[in-house]
């Protein structure tokens, strides 16, 4: 059996929305032990994610970070506060490591990704 998933087509790809993000500010999630609150700038606004790394980041270390952001994924309480958007991130096979994904050189917050 293949690990490969079906294929989509590029028009279900293009329903997405990546943009880039500057982290403004992040803390801990006030009810989850494996979540954090990130406050993101993504140009002509700003938007609350909430993101299942909190094992593989300091909330100190984030903000200025520039992220990659599902911008137009419907908004979604999780354990109770609403996150209005995705972070990307790349993990090993045991999710020992999480990287997040970011532009290779500065961008503008809100700059598209394609």
């Amino acid at each position: 059996m293949s690990d490969t998933p079906a294929g989509i087509t590029y028009d279900d790809f293009a329903k997405l929305d990546l943009r880039v993000g500057t982290v403004l500010s992040a803390a801990p999630h006030p009810n989850a032990d494996k979540l954090l609150v990130l406050q993101v700038d993504l140009g002509r606004e700003q938007r609350q994610i909430i993101a299942g790394i909190r094992a593989h980041y300091d909330p100190a270390t984030l903000p200025g970070r520039q992220i990659v952001v599902v911008a137009n994924l419907a908004p979604r309480m999780m354990r109770g506060l609403e996150s209005q958007g995705m972070l990307l991130a790349a993990s090993s096979d045991d999710h020992a490591q999480v990287i997040l994904l970011q532009p290779e050189r500065p961008l503008a917050a809100g700059a598209k990704v394609s």
